[in-house]
């Protein structure tokens, strides 16, 4: 299911490595360091060893069994939602279960799939592929030609990663385009521009790569022609991100645009004009923008003076795009954010613009029609409770928006409507674990500095309205989520892995809406940025000391648990508070932040955490740095860390050289490393199934 939000940013690996150490800011020792050598036969053996002892511990038992059996079952079932996106006259789906575990691309057409049983027709078999060709090819996605969408560039990854091959399929006749447009393994970015030019950004050979290891430079490339002869439209510099360029071919307005993030979370775009110069669009660095036909629209990230008129963080403003550029700044203010209500994405229409917005994390969606004034009204088909996403739209030709609606414990809903017209239910999704008696409840607790910190909880009640364990001398075995990083919002959503592996068995369920996310816009993502980081740890911390103090659990039978940032996450309280915790799940997380930069994708996230060669940086960093905090003297909880050889992202050394470190320490570690999966972890729902059984045995062993 794609969110509603306009964009999203991609990372990759940095290129070089000095090891990290200057004259002036030598590295710490690190003895384990050999375990960056992501398959070094040596450091190989070690994660093998490792995860025997892991299944050793936790795969054996009947409940181990059971658990597995019951994700998977969830997972690889028939009645799940196939979520489809429209791409002309067809609806396209990916499709993964028992029988296809690395998936089929298929479509059909809405007439069909109102049916009980679609009639689909399979555009590339994975599965099928993968045998021919003797490569564990996982999907990644495809971008279909517009107009006519007679043809898609498709990505494919070995094992999972994010570098991928990318490869030209035709949609008419199905099957891939012999000589047609194709590239090697490698972290490219492309976009058609008509059927026989493309843009592409890929390693093209030395420095044709930023530091952070994407595209520097971009080419318009025709078919047909050596990719060594295309024609360089754009470059950005070395120390960027990345450099990207995007066709828009909505007839009547066809622009090409271009552009470059010298950051994780700022951006310089132009517009690319047929003569090859450029025009940029002139707005704050850290704005993002988008053009929709005659609009432009402009979401900020720090509040804008602009032309006598002062708008805040968290704005979006509109303006017609040609005035824009000639130079007037008549912007009209779509969303002005306040304390409690923030913007959480939106996307066109044909005719009409659909915004997303959260209230104290709870969604709304309504409607905004372009004009004088921008008239605005409810999204039909919204429900009053849950979480509600606007999964896909037609904006070349109709007002038809696809709507799925879920909630911690009610199944997901999907809709489709047409702005001004009706709205009907294509499906619903079964229950995959009994609900009864799982009440959720959101409650607020103070952090460390006064800020109001909301959270969920999901569990048994109480006859009396309350929540908290079914007996007060036996407290509920709760596990903690939470993020708090690059304005990320976690939002309520129904799991049948939590359902089936965690609240039906009578665990308690808690998800921690702290600083660093986007639960409250831009101001709370900053609020935990560089040098201001352990604000989302203090946070979290206080979400943790307030399920104790409200009884509804115990810091022994309290577990937490996180991925990548979340990882991280769960890595600094476990070297920090580790007294709040019964168990640690630790899921492809950073840890070393001494070198987090120097591997793999770290370098492009060096404006949320800092730089640590910069000494002013490092002297923040050390002090939460959950490889550098560990101390043989502290008690911690016992803790599993999981990742995956082929996560190109967040880099497999910073677990193993964690768990290698605690263990030498004596401490209560295990360690499982999956071989496929990438940043996911997994590469198919049985690798799925397997990891989080394993989590939750773990986890359950420990607190239940």
């Amino acid at each position: 299911m794609t969110p509603i939000t306009t964009a999203s940013s991609r990372v990759a690996p940095p290129a070089g490595d000095d090891g990290g150490m200057t004259e002036e800011h030598p590295a710490p020792d690190d003895p384990y360091i050999w375990l960056e050598e992501v398959e070094d036969e040596r450091a190989l053996d070690w994660a093998r060893a490792r995860n025997a002892e892991a299944f050793a511990e936790l795969a054996e038992s009947q409940r181990f069994r059971d658990l597995k059996a019951e994700i998977l079952e969830a997972l690889d079932a028939d009645d799940r939602i196939p979520y489809v996106v429209r791409r002309g006259e067809h609806l396209y789906n990916f499709w993964r279960d028992a029988d296809h575990p690395r998936g089929l691309w298929r479509r059909t057409t809405l007439d069909s799939y109102r049916t009980a049983e679609p009639a689909w027709q399979v555009i590339l078999d994975v599965d099928a592929l993968a045998e021919e060709e003797g490569e564990s090819w996982v999907w990644q996605g495809a971008t279909v030609l517009r107009p006519g969408h007679r043809r898609a560039l498709v990505e494919l990854s070995r094992g999972g990663a994010d570098a991928a091959v990318v490869r030209e399929l035709d949609l008419v006749e199905p099957g891939f385009v012999p000589d047609g447009f194709g590239l090697p393994e490698a972290k490219s970015d492309v976009d058609w521009i008509d059927a026989d030019h493309i843009f592409v950004g890929t390693d093209f050979g030395p420095g044709s790569l930023t530091t952070s290891g994407y595209p520097r430079v971009v080419k318009r490339w025709r078919r047909g022609t050596p990719l060594a002869d295309a024609e360089v439209v754009f470059e950005g510099k070395p120390e960027d991100v990345a450099a990207y360029a995007h066709h828009d071919p909505t007839e009547g307005f066809e622009r090409d645009f271009v552009g470059r993030a010298p950051d994780f979370f700022t951006s310089e775009e132009f517009l690319l004009r047929p003569d090859g110069s450029l025009e940029k669009i002139d707005v704050p660095g850290d704005a993002s923008v988008s053009v929709h036909r005659d609009w432009l629209l402009i979401r900020l990230r720090t509040p804008w003076s602009v032309a006598g008129a002062e708008y805040p963080a968290g704005a979006l403003l509109v303006a017609r795009f040609d005035d824009y550029l000639a130079g007037d700044r008549d912007l009209a203010l779509l969303l002005e954010p306040d304390e409690h209500r923030s913007l959480r994405g939106y996307t066109w229409t044909r005719h009409h613009l659909i915004l997303a917005t959260l209230t104290d994390v709870k969604t709304e969606l309504e409607v905004l029609t372009p004009g004088e004034g921008w008239g605005r009204a409810p999204l039909p088909g919204v429900p009053e409770l849950g979480v509600a996403d606007v999964v896909d739209t037609d904006p070349d030709h109709t007002d038809e928006y696809f709507l799925d609606s879920q909630s911690f414990v009610e199944p997901a809903t999907l809709r489709r409507g047409e702005v001004g017209a009706g709205v009907e239910v294509l499906r619903r999704a079964p229950a995959r674990f009994d609900a009864t008696g799982i009440d959720v409840r959101q409650h607020v607790t103070t952090s460390r500095d006064g800020t109001r910190v909301p959270y969920f909880v999901v569990g048994p009640g109480h006859s009396d309205g309350t929540d908290g364990p079914r007996r007060p001398d036996h407290p509920a075995p709760t596990l903690l989520t939470g993020y708090g990083g690059f304005e990320v919002s976690l939002l309520p959503s129904y799991s049948a892995i939590v359902g089936r592996g965690w609240l039906a068995r009578g665990g308690t369920y808690a998800v921690a809406n702290i600083r660093g996310g986007g639960e409250y816009g831009p101001r709370w993502h900053q609020a935990a940025m560089r040098e201001n980081r352990p604000r989302a740890y203090e946070d979290f911390a206080a979400v943790a000391r307030d399920l104790v103090a409200r009884g509804i659990t115990a810091p022994e039978r309290l577990g937490v648990q996180g991925g990548s940032n979340g990882g991280l996450l769960v890595g600094v309280m476990l070297t920090t508070n580790p007294e709040l915790f019964g168990a640690a799940v630790c899921q492809v997380p950073l840890l070393d932040m001494h070198r987090y930069h120097r591997l793999l994708a770290g370098a492009s996230w060096m404006a949320e955490y800092g730089d640590p060669d910069d000494p002013g940086d490092w002297a923040y960093l050390r002090t939460w740095s959950p490889y550098h905090r560990l101390d043989g003297r502290r008690a911690y909880p016992p803790v599993l860390f999981v990742t995956s050889t082929r996560d190109d992202r967040v880099h497999p050394g910073h677990a193993r050289k964690m768990t290698a470190k605690m263990a030498d320490l004596g401490l209560d570690v295990r360690y499982y490393e999956n071989i496929e999966g990438g940043h996911g972890g997994a590469a198919d729902n049985e690798q799925a199934a397997l990891m989080w059984a394993l989590a939750l045995e773990f986890l359950w062993q420990r607190l239940g």
